[in-house]
C-alpha cells in the first residue's frame, strides 16, 4: 500500500480515509458496512475505554453485561424508541441452515427453523436492560442501580465511513435506575460532565456541552444532553450523549418500585453513551498532511527510539544505552518502543512513525553516545531538539504533557475561532458555505422551522449550550421573536 496521503486541502473525506487505512487503525471488512479494527487501533481504543471505565467506577458505576438479542415485542415496548431505531434493526428470523438440495454444496435457510418470535440485534440496549431491570427491583433500597455495559450494537447504515458511521461498532452504554426525578437528572448531568472530561483532558478535544431540540432527541428520552466538537474541515461531530428518560421506559416494562412511604412508584432512568467514532474525531480534530497525531495519553506508543549505526560493534553500545533509558521511560509508565529492526533505513521508520502519531520520537547514533546526547522530536510541532541523556527520562515525561496541553490548545483555538454569530438569513447561508463551523444564530423554537433551515442548507442545531445567556432576537429564518441563540452547523 502506497504512503502518499491525499492532503486536507485536495480532498477532506479522501485525507480521512488514508489516514485511516495507511495509519494502520482499521481495514476495510468482507461484510459490507462493517470494519476491521487493527491491533494498532485497537490499542487506541483501548487506552481511551481503559480511562474511562475508570471514571466511570469512581463515580459508582460497576459493569455488567446484556444479551445481544432483543425479542421484538420487548423492542416495541417503548413506542417512540422503536420507531426511531426502526429503519436501522438487523433481525434473526431463523436458527438454522441446511444443505441445498438444488446447489450442491451450498447452504439454504431451513424454512422449519424459523423462531417463533423474531430477535432484533441490539440498536441499543434499553429495551432488554429494563425487562431485567423489572426484576432487580422492588423497594427504594434496590435504588439507584449504576449499571456501565461494554459492548458492540449494530445499526444497520446505507452510507459507512470508517470509525464515523459503520453497521456494526463498539461503545459503552450506562443504564442508571433512580428513585426521584432530581437523582435522575443530576446523573445524566454528571455523566456528560464525564465526557467533556475525557474529551478534553485525553482526546485534547474541545467540546461544548449542551441540551438537543426535540427533533435532534433521542427517542424515547426527555432532553438528550450532548457534547459538540469541531473538526477541522468546519463540520461539527457530536462525541457523546448523556439521556434523562424519565419514567418512559419504566412505564413501557412496568418497573414499580415501593418508596419510603410505601407507595408505588414508577423509576426514573437515565442513559448515555459514547463509541468507537471517538476515534474518527480524533483523527479529523488533530492529524495533518503527514499523517495521524496522536494525543499522548491514549496514544498506544508514546514514545518510538530509533538507532541509526554502522555496524554489529556502533549497534551494541547503542542497545546499552537504549535498554537503560527504556527502564527509566517505562519506570515512569510511559509507553515505549525500541524500534532496532534491520529490515529499513532510519528514514523510513522516522516517516512510519510520523505517519502513525506517535507523540516523541529519539534518534540515537554512535557520535551521540559520545556527545552523550539524543535527538528528540516531538510529532505535534514537528520540532527537533538534541537532549543531554542525563535526566532524559524526567525531560520526556514533561515533554509528553507540554504536548497533550499544545494539542488542546491548538484544537481549542481553531474551535473557538470558528463559532460565529449570524443575525439573518444571508449572513447564516455565506458562514455557513464560506467559513462553516459553529454558527451562532436565533432560532423561533419550532419544530418546523429546524427542519426547514436543515432541507435548505443541511445544517441541523447541534446543542442549546449550558451556559446559554438569555438574548431576545428575531429568528433568521422566519423573524419571529427568539429568547436565545443556538449552536447551527452541518455535521457528521
Amino acid at each position: 500500500m502506497s504512503k502518499e496521503i491525499t492532503s486536507r486541502a485536495t480532498d477532506y473525506s479522501q485525507w480521512y480515509n488514508d489516514l485511516i487505512l495507511k495509519g494502520e487503525l482499521a481495514d476495510y471488512s468482507a461484510v459490507r458496512g462493517c470494519m476491521v479494527i487493527k491491533p494498532y487501533g485497537y490499542a487506541l481504543w483501548e487506552h481511551m475505554r481503559d480511562a474511562l471505565d475508570k471514571m466511570f467506577k469512581d463515580t459508582g458505576h460497576v459493569n455488567a453485561y446484556f444479551p445481544l438479542f432483543v425479542p421484538k415485542s420487548l423492542f416495541e415496548a417503548e413506542e417512540k424508541n422503536a420507531e426511531g431505531f426502526a429503519k436501522e434493526c438487523a433481525i434473526v428470523t431463523h436458527y438454522r441452515l441446511k444443505a441445498d438440495p438444488v446447489h450442491k454444496g451450498k447452504l439454504m435457510v431451513d424454512p422449519e427453523a424459523r423462531l417463533e418470535e423474531e430477535l432484533i440485534i441490539r440498536p441499543t440496549s434499553e429495551a432488554i436492560i429494563w425487562n431485567t431491570y423489572k426484576d432487580w427491583i422492588q423497594s427504594y433500597r434496590d435504588l439507584p442501580i449504576l449499571v456501565n455495559q461494554w459492548a458492540n450494537v449494530v445499526r444497520w447504515e446505507m452510507r459507512t465511513r470508517l470509525f464515523l458511521r459503520t453497521a456494526e461498532f463498539l461503545w459503552q452504554e450506562g443504564h442508571t435506575a433512580h428513585a426521584t426525578k432530581e437523582e435522575a437528572i443530576e446523573e445524566t448531568v454528571k455523566m456528560l460532565n464525564v465526557y467533556a472530561d475525557f474529551a478534553e483532558n485525553w482526546m485534547a478535544v474541545p467540546v461544548i456541552k449542551g441540551v438537543k431540540s426535540a427533533n435532534e432527541r433521542f427517542a424515547g428520552a426527555e432532553d438528550t444532553y450532548c457534547i459538540e466538537a469541531m473538526m477541522q474541515d468546519g463540520k461539527a461531530l457530536q462525541a457523546g450523549t448523556s439521556h434523562f428518560l424519565g419514567q418512559n421506559f419504566a412505564k413501557a416494562f412496568d418497573v414499580k418500585f415501593s418508596d419510603k412511604e410505601n407507595k408505588l412508584e414508577y423509576v426514573w432512568a437515565t442513559s448515555w453513551g459514547v463509541s468507537t467514532r471517538l476515534i474518527g474525531a480524533l483523527v479529523m480534530a488533530h492529524s495533518d498532511d503527514q499523517g495521524l497525531v496522536l494525543p499522548p495519553r491514549i496514544a498506544p506508543l508514546q514514545v518510538v527510539i530509533v538507532p541509526i549505526y554502522k555496524g554489529d560493534e556502533q549497534k551494541a553500545l547503542i542497545d546499552a544505552r537504549v535498554h537503560a533509558i527504556m527502564t527509566e521511560l517505562k519506570a515512569l509508565g510511559i509507553r515505549v518502543k525500541y524500534d532496532d529492526s534491520d529490515n529499513a533505513r532510519p528514514g523510513w521508520k522516522f516517516a512510519e512513525y510520523e505517519m502513525k502519531g506517535v507523540p516523541v520520537r529519539l534518534a540515537i547514533g554512535a557520535r551521540d553516545l559520545e556527545k552523550n546526547v539524543v535527538e528528540v522530536a516531538r510529532r505535534d510541532t514537528k520540532e527537533k531538539n538534541v537532549v543531554s541523556l542525563e535526566g532524559l527520562s524526567g525531560y520526556v515525561k514533561d515533554l509528553l504533557e507540554e504536548i497533550q496541553q499544545n494539542m488542546f490548545n491548538r484544537a481549542k483555538a481553531y474551535r473557538d475561532s470558528h463559532i460565529t454569530l449570524a443575525n439573518n438569513w444571508e449572513e447564516f447561508e455565506k458562514l455557513l458555505d464560506e467559513k462553516g463551523g459553529f454558527i451562532s444564530a436565533h432560532w423561533d423554537g419550532t419544530a418546523e422551522t429546524e427542519e426547514a433551515i436543515k432541507e435548505k442548507t443541511k445544517a441541523t442545531i447541534r446543542c442549546i449550550p449550558l451556559d446559554n445567556p438569555v438574548e431576545e432576537g428575531t429568528c433568521i429564518l422566519t423573524g419571529k421573536p427568539s429568547s436565545q441563540r443556538v449552536l447551527f452547523a452541518r455535521a457528521y
